[in-house]
C-alpha cells in the first residue's frame, strides 16, 4: 500500500509557472496533438523535479524506453514485424531529445506501424478458425515470447497465430474432455472432429469479442501506454493514470470486484487473482487462490461466459451479483490443473479489513491471536476508526482471557497507514524510534512511538509472508531490530520500501489549458523508509526467523523482481534500545521449529510442490499433436493431484470467540456463521499452527 503525501506546494507554484510560461513554443496543428504534448512535458517536468531519483535523459535511458515500449504494444510478438522494429529502431537513441522537447515522433511512428500490423492480423484469425487443424501433426509452441523473436515475414506471422490458436483450441478441447468425466450424464458424447470444431467456434467469438476491446482503444490510450513506458524507468511505482469514467477509475486503481472479494490483474490473455481480500465471499470458500487465471464464469441460470482474452474492465461485470446469487469460476492453478469454484456472492464488508482476535488452545496452553489485514486509519469518518487502539483492544480481551503468548497475524497485509503502524509497534514497546523517512538529498527523519509504556509485554510472533509488503514490513523489521519477537514465514517479505505521492494533474496547469482536461494523475516516488538498524527494505524485504515453505519458494517474486526498482542502501543506525525479556530463549526456540518444519510431512510436500512449480514453469513449449497434448495434461493432473491438501494441519488447532465478543458474535445468526467460517479456516491452517507452537515455546522459555 502507497503512502500518500503532499508535495511542497511552493515547488508546485515553481512547476506550474514553468509550464505556463515555457509552453509557447507548442504550435500543435490538432487538439489531439496538443493534449499528448501538454502531458508529456508535465510528466516530465514533475519526475525531473520530484521523483526520488531524477534520471539522466541520455542515450541509455531512450534504450530503455524503447525497448519497454515496444514489450508493452506488443509482448507475444503477433502483431509487429521484424522489419517494423528495424524502422522503430532509427528512434532508439532519439527518445530522451523527444522527450525533453515535448515532440512525439517515435510515438507516432510506432503508433502508426501498430495499427497497420493490427489491421492485417485481425484477418488472420477469421482465416485461420474457419478450417478444421490437423491433430495429428508433430509440431509444437513455444509460450515464453521471450525466447521469440519478431516475425521476419507475414507468412511467419501468419502461422505464429496458426499454432496459438491451435493450442487455444486444444486446451478447449482437453476442457471438453475433463467436463465429460466429471459428469458423464450431461455429457454431449461428442466425436474429436466435433469437438474440435465446437472449440474452434468458441476460439472464433472470445478473439471477436477480443478485438473488438482493442478497436475500442482510442489513440490516447496507446499514449498513455508510451507515457508509462517513460515513468517505468524511474521505478516500478511511478506510474501515469489517464483520465477515465470513475467506475474505471477504480477497477484500474484497485482492481477490486464486487460480489465475491478478489482483486484481479491483467496477466496477457488472463484475467488473474492478485488478492484475496480477508473475509470476503471468496475468502470464505477457500479454494480461490492467488495466481489463479480465470478461464470462464458461469452464472445461476447456466450462461457461460469464457474469460479467456477479456479485459479486467469487462470480466467484472461477469463476475458481480446480487448478494446470495451463486458465480461459478472455473480456474487454471498455477500447476496447470483446471478446478470449478461456486462462489455465493455478498457484500463485501469493509468490516473485515478491521482487527480481530481469537483464542488458540486450552487451559495453560492458551495463545491469543490477532489477524490484521491492513493498516486503516480513521476509515469510516464518524465511526473513526483506527487499526492501533483496535489493536490494542484486542490485546486487553486476549490478556483477559490468560493467553501466555500473542501470534500477530501479517500475511497478505499489503500496507496502510504509516501512523498506524508506528502506534502499533508502540503497543509492544515502551517509546522510541520506529522507522526512518529520507527523501533526496536530506537527512533521514526518524519517526518515533512517542507514549510511554506498552499494552503487551509478553512473548510475540509475528506471521508474514511475500505478500506482507510496505507497513507490514516496517512494523516487522522494528520488531526484529529491537528482537521484540520472531518473525516466521516466507524466507522474506515482499521487498518495498519506497514512499509514494499522487499528483493531480488537473491542478497543475493553469486555466489557458482547461480545453484540454482532465489530464489524468501521476504516481511517483518521493522517499525511501529505512529500518531503525539502518537497513531498507527495499529489494530484500524482511528476512524471517524462521522460514515455512510456500508455494513461492522457487518461484521469483517481489520487488526485487520488478524492472528498474530502486537499489538497496543503508544508512546510519538510529539510537534504539533492544528489548530484554526472553530474547536469550530465541534461538532454542527456532533451532526446535527448525525440527519441526524439517520433519513435518506437510512442509515437505509443499516444498516439492514449489520445485514442480519452478520446473513447469520453466518448460514452455507444448506439443501440438492431440494425443500428446492430452497425454502431458494428464500427467500435469495426475503430479498436481499429489498435492491436494498439503496446506491442511493433520492436527485441528483448538480456536474459541473471546469473551468480551461472545455477545456480538451470538447476535445474529450471520455473525455466528461469519464467526465459525473464520474458526474453521484457522483450525486446519498449516502455517498458524507452527505459529501457534512457536508461541508455546517462546512462553515456556520466558
Amino acid at each position: 500500500m502507497t503512502f500518500v503525501q503532499r508535495v511542497n506546494k511552493f515547488r508546485i507554484f515553481i512547476l506550474i509557472a514553468a509550464i505556463a510560461f515555457g509552453f509557447a513554443f507548442y504550435n500543435p496543428s490538432e487538439q489531439e496533438e496538443k493534449k499528448d504534448q501538454l502531458v508529456m512535458n508535465l510528466i516530465y517536468q514533475i519526475l525531473r523535479t520530484n521523483h526520488f531519483s531524477p534520471q539522466e535523459l541520455d542515450d541509455d535511458f531512450s534504450k530503455k524506453v524503447y525497448t519497454a515500449f515496444v514489450e508493452n504494444i506488443d509482448y507475444n510478438k503477433r502483431f509487429l514485424l521484424a522489419s517494423d522494429i528495424a524502422q522503430l529502431e532509427e528512434h532508439r537513441l532519439d527518445i530522451d531529445d523527444q522527450i525533453r522537447a515535448s515532440q512525439l515522433s517515435f510515438f507516432n511512428t510506432a503508433f502508426e506501424l501498430y495499427i497497420k500490423r493490427y489491421e492485417e492480423s485481425k484477418a488472420y484469425y477469421p482465416e485461420i478458425l474457419e478450417e478444421p487443424f490437423d491433430l495429428s501433426k508433430a509440431e509444437s509452441i513455444e509460450t515464453d515470447e521471450e525466447k521469440l523473436d519478431f516475425a521476419a515475414s507475414q507468412s511467419e506471422l501468419k502461422d505464429r497465430w496458426r499454432k496459438y490458436l491451435k493450442y487455444r483450441v486444444l486446451l478447449r478441447m482437453d476442457e471438453m474432455v475433463l467436463d465429460a468425466e466429471k459428469d458423464s450424464s450431461d455429457s454431449e458424447n461428442l466425436s474429436l472432429a466435433e469437438m474440435e470444431a465446437k472449440a474452434r467456434e468458441k476460439e472464433m467469438e472470445v478473439h471477436d469479442e477480443w478485438f473488438k476491446a482493442l478497436d475500442d482503444m482510442d489513440r490516447f490510450d496507446w499514449m498513455s501506454t508510451y507515457l508509462n513506458a517513460i515513468t517505468a524507468i524511474y521505478d516500478p511505482h511511478t506510474q501515469y493514470f489517464p483520465p477515465e469514467r470513475k467506475e474505471d477509475f477504480e477497477i484500474n486503481m484497485t482492481g477490486q470486484l464486487q460480489g465475491i472479494g478478489a482483486q484481479l490483474g491483467q496477466k496477457g490473455d488472463y484475467v488473474t487473482i492478485t488478492k484475496v481480500i480477508v473475509g470476503s465471499p471468496c475468502w470464505k470458500q477457500g479454494d480461490l487462490e492467488v495466481g489463479d487465471k480465470i478461464i470462464r464464469v458461469e452464472q445461476e441460470d447456466g450462461e457461460v461466459v469464457d474469460m479467456v482474452g477479456m479485459s479486467v474492465r469487462k470480466a467484472v461485470k461477469h463476475i458481480r451479483g446480487p448478494k446470495g446469487t451463486v458465480v461459478k469460476l472455473t480456474v487454471r492453478k498455477l500447476d496447470g490443473s483446471k478446478e470449478d469454484i461456486p462462489i455465493t456472492r455478498d457484500i463485501v464488508e469493509l468490516e473485515s479489513t478491521f482487527a480481530k482476535s481469537s483464542v488458540l488452545g486450552e487451559g495453560d496452553s492458551k495463545v491469543g491471536y490477532i489477524k490484521l489485514p491492513k493498516f486503516y486509519v480513521n476509515f469510516y469518518g464518524d465511526d473513526n476508526r483506527d487499526c492501533a487502539e483496535d489493536v490494542a483492544k484486542e490485546l486487553e480481551k486476549l490478556k483477559a482471557e490468560g493467553v501466555n503468548s500473542v501470534v500477530l497475524d501479517l500475511r497478505n497485509n499489503g500496507g496502510g497507514s504509516l501512523q498506524g503502524v508506528i502506534d502499533i509497534v508502540g503497543l509492544f514497546i515502551d517509546e522510541g524510534p520506529v522507522v526512518q523517512v529520507k527523501a533526496p538529498s536530506r537527512r533521514p527523519r526518524v519517526l518515533s512511538d512517542s507514549k510511554s509504556g506498552v499494552v503487551y509485554d509478553g512473548p510475540l510472533v509475528v506471521m508474514v509472508n511475500q505478500f506482507s509488503a510496505s507497513a507490514s514490513e516496517i512494523f516487522a523489521a522494528a520488531i526484529q531490530d529491537y528482537q521484540r519477537g520472531i518473525i516466521i514465514g516466507s524466507q522474506s517479505t515482499f521487498g518495498k520500501g519506497t514512499v509514494q505521492n499522487v499528483v493531480d494533474m488537473d491542478r497543475a496547469v493553469s486555466q489557458a489549458y482547461a480545453d484540454l482536461k482532465p489530464l489524468g494523475a501521476l504516481k511517483l516516488t518521493i522517499q525511501k523508509y529505512y529500518r531503525i538498524n539502518g537497513g531498507t527494505p527495499q529489494l530484500k524485504g524482511v528476512q524471517s526467523d524462521i522460514v515455512l515453505p510456500d508455494n513461492y519458494m522457487y518461484t521469483p517474486y517481489g520487488e526485487k523482481e520488478q524492472n528498474f526498482a530502486l537499489p538497496y542502501d543503508e544508512i546510519e543506525s538510529a539510537k534504539y534500545q533492544a528489548w530484554d525479556k526472553g530474547v536469550e530463549s530465541y534461538s532454542e526456540v527456532i533451532a526446535k521449529s527448525k525440527l519441526r518444519i524439517d520433519s513435518n510431512q506437510k512442509f515437505s510436500l509443499i516444498e516439492a510442490y514449489a520445485k514442480w512449480i519452478k520446473e513447469e514453469r520453466e518448460d514452455s513449449q507444448y506439443p501440438l499433436n492431440w494425443e500428446e497434448f492430452q497425454k502431458e495434461q494428464q500427467d500435469y493432473r495426475a503430479e498436481a493431484e499429489k498435492y491436494k491438501g498439503m496446506r491442511k494441519s493433520r492436527v485441528e488447532l483448538s480456536v474459541s470467540t473471546n469473551k468480551a465478543d461472545i455477545e456480538e458474535v451470538e447476535s445474529s445468526k450471520e455473525n455466528q456463521e461469519k464467526n465459525e467460517n473464520w474458526h474453521k479456516a484457522l483450525r486446519k491452517d498449516l502455517y498458524l499452527s507452527e505459529a501457534y507452537r512457536v508461541a508455546l515455546d517462546m512462553a515456556k522459555s520466558s
